[in-house]
């Protein structure tokens, strides 16, 4: 029974999101079964068990997520982030309009701004490009997908995304951990995602699809004092230098690039509220958080129950390197949370010190663990209920029967090939 209420548990919360019901009801609701089949105190799992695991993640992550969220957001009011989006698809040009939606939302995420952020920053440059190529709409939400929640987000080295920085919290690493490894995982994605959206796109186009005006068209507005590329770039630039070259802590780093978009947009400050935008930045990253904490605090209770301990058996038991089981874990725990983060919050957190003995033992460097974990979270997590799906989605007014295909192999099949691939590197010692 044990072991069923866990399965139980996993399925109702993996339903009850897909459905559309928030995470953070049904996260105690689904932690609340897992306690009941487990044995567990109803009242204590909910108000000391997962409680304790909510607020330890939120405690720890907070300041990443509302910085990030924040600087997002002045990106996007200032026009930066346009700007660069713009400048790539005018130099890239229409034949290459994926490219071009593909490397915009990727260099923003690299840059540090919330994937959320992207989506909402992105996407009318997209419109306006796949208007003048005559693409077919659908395209969309995977080339955004594939810039924004595939290698920039887990396997580029550096990266100051968050799925690259859990991590480092239980393997002692750093953001730049396994560059080999990171690298050869982020050329798969990348590459390999590239040519299916052009494959989709000329089977599109042969089956007579083009580019259809959607019902609520999102404007693109240039303005005459839209900043420099290069300039806008900076801000991006100074948080990945920043965290990977000196060193410094993911807040320092992103209250540089703070700083330094309300410095080069100082001349707008009479036309621009920053306030008003930091104020929005920093209410997006609530709902955030506090969906990640919630499933965080939903595997905490699933760590408590008797049931874990044969479940964890069984996942480390699985034969080869421990990165496979390492691989496996976190990504059924981001599929059943629909999170990247909180997934592999929960594996870590329940798993972290077994991985790191299993390191010395078997010989393996910690920082392959590190890489192995931030790109595992990011395959199963990209299920039909992940939120991020689910805002790109309403964001390009299209339905899960329009784009969830191209979502699905940009974002779960290749990166799973991709950390396959990974772990090859590091069994051949390239790391």
């Amino acid at each position: 029974m044990d072991i069923i209420g866990i399965f139980i548990g996993l399925i109702m919360l993996m339903v009850l999101a897909y459905m559309g019901y928030s995470i953070i009801w049904i996260a105690p609701l689904s932690a609340g079964v897992v306690a009941m089949t487990g044995g567990l105190d109803l009242l204590e799992a909910y108000t000391g068990t997962y409680m304790s695991g909510l607020i330890g993640f939120l405690g720890d992550w907070f300041p990443v997520f509302m910085l990030s969220s924040i600087f997002g957001k002045l990106m996007e009011d200032t026009g930066m982030a346009k700007s660069i989006a713009l400048k790539l698809s005018e130099v890239l040009g229409v034949k290459r309009a994926v490219m071009g939606v593909v490397l915009s939302a990727a260099l923003l995420t690299y840059g540090g701004i919330s994937l959320f952020v992207v989506v909402f920053a992105v996407y009318p440059v997209a419109l306006n490009l796949f208007k003048e190529a005559n693409l077919p709409r659908r395209l969309i939400p995977g080339a955004i997908a594939l810039g924004a929640f595939g290698f920039t987000m887990t396997a580029v080295p550096g990266t100051p995304q968050i799925q690259n920085l859990i991590p480092m919290d239980y393997f002692g690493t750093t953001p730049t951990a396994a560059p080999i490894m990171g690298i050869a995982s982020a050329i798969v994605i990348a590459v390999g995602g590239y040519l299916y959206l052009v494959w989709r796109q000329n089977k599109l186009l042969a089956n007579g699809e083009v580019y259809t005006e959607p019902k609520d068209k999102a404007v693109l507005n240039i303005e005459d004092d839209e900043p420099n590329m290069f300039i806008a770039l900076i801000p991006l630039v100074l948080v990945v230098a920043t965290l990977n070259f000196l060193g410094w802590d993911i807040v320092i780093a992103l209250l540089v690039g703070i700083a330094a978009t309300l410095l080069l947009n100082i001349h707008k400050i009479k036309k621009l509220k920053f306030s008003r935008s930091v104020n929005e930045g920093a209410k997006g990253s609530l709902g955030a958080i506090m969906n990640t904490s919630a499933a965080v605090g939903f595997g905490t209770v699933v760590q408590a129950s008797p049931g874990f301990a044969t479940l964890t058996g069984a996942l480390t038991a699985i034969p080869g390197t421990p990165l496979i089981s390492l691989a496996a874990s976190v990504n059924i725990l981001a599929g059943a949370t629909g999170s990247a983060s909180g997934g592999m919050g929960i594996a870590l957190e329940a798993l972290g010190d077994y991985y790191v003995q299993a390191a010395e033992t078997s010989g393996v460097a910690l920082e392959a663990f590190h890489r192995v974990a931030s790109i595992s979270s990011g395959g199963l997590d990209v299920l039909p209920h992940n939120g991020a799906v689910l805002t790109l989605l309403a964001v390009s007014g299209l339905t899960h029967k329009d784009s969830y295909i191209d979502i699905a192999v940009v974002g779960i099949i290749i990166p799973i090939i991709s950390v396959i691939v990974a772990i090859i590197f590091a069994n051949l010692g390239l790391v």
